[in-house]
């Protein structure tokens, strides 16, 4: 007989007349009120008591978890907002330790990669250790040594799912006294060297400096700004950050305010270092610690600035769909990064200018070079734009011997049609819009309420502003891999593109470089002479014509034949001996320009004045 069955007067020997009494005749009770949960609170400390070792030791302390299971799931992203792949950062991660707030250990397991889960056993004070190795100096990763300390928040946080809007409080333990930290958090009131963020994507957005670096306070279009420099270089302040306050003032133009408080500029000094990478309230850079003097160089550096700057709008306010809430655990698709980051491209070279820091010869030359590396990257030919951006995850940042034949950078491409986008526009309106109103539009519709963008929002507001269909425009630049017609867009303008190269010079088609005395070959293009016989990269160049060549002799040599001449090439292919005869083909333009044209008229020199406020006279 099941329970149900039983009779519901019937009374058990073992139970008193008050229990009989109060089941058979039950009085309606006021349920006791559940108590409220505590909110969770997590603090996240951060030490590194042997800077030599390259470990950062992280413990997170919950405060308040209830969540109805006993088991605590933790992740740790697998990339970071404005670095598009993978890097899987959990592979740093080691001496990973669970325990109560009073110290008895709680037994774990790892679910996945990344991927972390801990009994509770029913406690709501938890504390969740490890160590993180921190050894790789760029703007995406960590770098812990005897010097400083530096770190992305992607790269050494977990985050519990379901839990990514909690605030956190971030605590900061310096391995000595004069070590300083610097952040984008703001601080959090009588506790020493810790910050609080809202959220988890706030405390990603915000990578930290520790150690002996150089801070350079300044105002800026009416609010503070901040210069961290780590590294020892030519750097002079003073010059520096008058330019960078121009730069500021010129994109606080654009748009017409800043969206922050304050702002934070990072900036490594290295050998040979070259990056950037953007976050709402700060950015992190890295230059060559000696790249300031040689005027290039620093021009450069400025246009860098530019570019992670401009991304506060472009990007982390102005954002894809697929972007406007993040997935840490997975790649986050769009082929819209053409338009993130080929635009911010566009206006890196555009910024400078207008902020006084070069004239319109200086950026007429930075110009011409994106259009001759576009020109002279055959991948051009195969990979269209909106796919170089949705397949930026598995391409872009995992070059190969082939990249240069099949792909096509979004920022490149992207900065080329953006030109043509913006010529476009003020030649269709005699320079009364131009791409400016299309930022300005995005911004307003997208950027202020972070509202995420699909492409066909884009398009609609560049259509909007140009005053036209673009439907065709947008087929043939984006998806198709159709040359860019640059002479079309340019011409209203007084200007016209200029193909040069050595004549003298017959085409061979393969990139030679020296390396530990050997002559290695780094690349051959596709359907070149080199590639038709065989010629591979990581081959070994050994003669022509039965005379030793190398690196910095192979345009000397070449030029003692004619396109069309036989010669025969000896070269190691993975340590076989071959010796074949080759066929030279007609040279290759080497550099493109930017040129006036020969007899502008009246007309292109108005609209020229009206692009860039200078005669085309100064060009010349």
């Amino acid at each position: 007989m099941n329970r149900e069955s039983w009779d519901s007067e019937q009374v058990t020997e073992s139970e008193s007349l008050e229990q009989r009494d109060s089941r058979l005749y039950p009085v309606e009770s006021v349920p006791t009120p559940t108590p409220k949960p505590l909110p969770l609170q997590l603090l996240y400390q951060v030490a590194m008591p042997n800077p030599s070792s390259h470990l950062f030791e992280v413990s997170l302390q919950f405060t308040g978890w209830r969540n109805g299971s006993d088991w605590l799931d933790l992740k740790m992203p697998v990339w970071t907002p404005g670095s598009y792949l993978v890097r899987e950062y959990a592979r740093h991660l080691q001496n990973f330790h669970a325990a109560t707030a009073s110290g008895m250990a709680l037994p774990w397991r790892k679910a996945g990669k990344n991927h972390w889960q801990v009994n509770t056993q029913g406690h709501a004070d938890l504390r969740i250790q490890y160590r993180i190795y921190a050894n790789e100096l760029s703007v995406r990763t960590n770098h812990l040594d005897i010097s400083h300390g530096y770190f992305n928040g992607a790269a050494v946080f977990l985050y519990v799912p379901g839990y990514e809007r909690a605030p956190i409080r971030v605590a900061i333990a310096p391995p000595r006294p004069d070590w300083q930290v610097v952040t984008a958090l703001p601080a959090v009131e009588n506790e020493p060297n810790t910050f609080e963020a809202q959220d988890f994507d706030t405390l990603v957005d915000s990578p930290f400096e520790v150690g002996k670096h150089r801070l350079y306070e300044f105002e800026a279009a009416g609010k503070p700004h901040q210069l961290a420099v780590w590294g020892e270089g030519n750097l002079e302040p003073e010059p520096l950050l008058l330019d960078m306050q121009r730069v500021i003032q010129v994109e606080t133009d654009l748009f017409g305010e800043l969206p922050y408080d304050r702002y934070l500029f990072l900036l490594h000094l290295s050998s040979q270092g070259f990056g950037g990478l953007e976050h709402k309230n700060c950015c992190s850079l890295i230059y060559q610690r000696f790249g300031f003097r040689n005027k290039e160089k620093y021009d450069r550096f400025i246009q860098l600035v530019a570019h992670e700057f401009f991304h506060l709008w472009n990007v982390k306010r102005i954002r894809p769909k697929a972007l406007e809430m993040f997935d840490y655990d997975q790649e986050n698709y769009t082929p819209s990064l053409w338009f993130s980051e080929g635009t911010t491209s566009y206006y890196d070279l555009v910024i400078p200018y207008r902020a006084g820091v070069y004239d319109v010869r200086a950026y007429f030359s930075a110009l011409s070079k994106e259009i001759t590396r576009f020109l002279t990257t055959p991948g051009r030919k195969v990979q269209p734009l909106a796919e170089s951006s949705f397949d930026a995850w598995i391409k872009l940042y995992r070059q190969d011997a082939n990249s240069p034949n099949s792909q096509m950078s979004y920022y490149l491409k992207g900065e080329m049609v953006s030109l043509l986008l913006d010529l476009l526009i003020r030649e269709r309106h005699n320079n009364g819009r131009s791409l400016d109103d299309v930022m300005r539009q995005m911004w307003e519709r997208f950027g202020k309420p972070e509202i995420g963008f699909t492409p066909e929002d884009l398009q609609q507001v560049i259509e909007l502003v140009a005053g036209t269909d673009l439907s065709h425009l947008f087929q043939r630049f984006l998806h198709s891999s159709e040359e860019l017609p640059f002479d079309e867009y340019l011409e209203p303008f007084g200007l016209r593109l200029n193909a040069e190269g050595d004549s003298s010079v017959p085409y061979l088609g393969l990139t030679l470089k020296t390396e530990n005395g050997r002559e290695v070959i780094k690349f051959v293009e596709s359907d070149s002479p080199a590639q038709r016989v065989g010629m591979d990269a990581g081959d070994e160049l050994l003669a022509m014509n039965g005379i030793r060549v190398s690196a910095d002799q192979l345009s000397d040599r070449l030029r003692d034949f004619q396109p069309g001449n036989l010669i025969q090439v000896a070269f190691f292919h993975q340590d076989e001996l071959r010796l074949t005869m080759l066929t030279l083909a007609e040279p290759r333009p080497t550099r493109y320009q930017i040129v006036p044209c020969d007899r502008p008229t009246r007309k292109q020199e108005q609209k020229f004045q009206g692009w860039l406020g200078v005669h085309l006279s100064d060009l010349q």
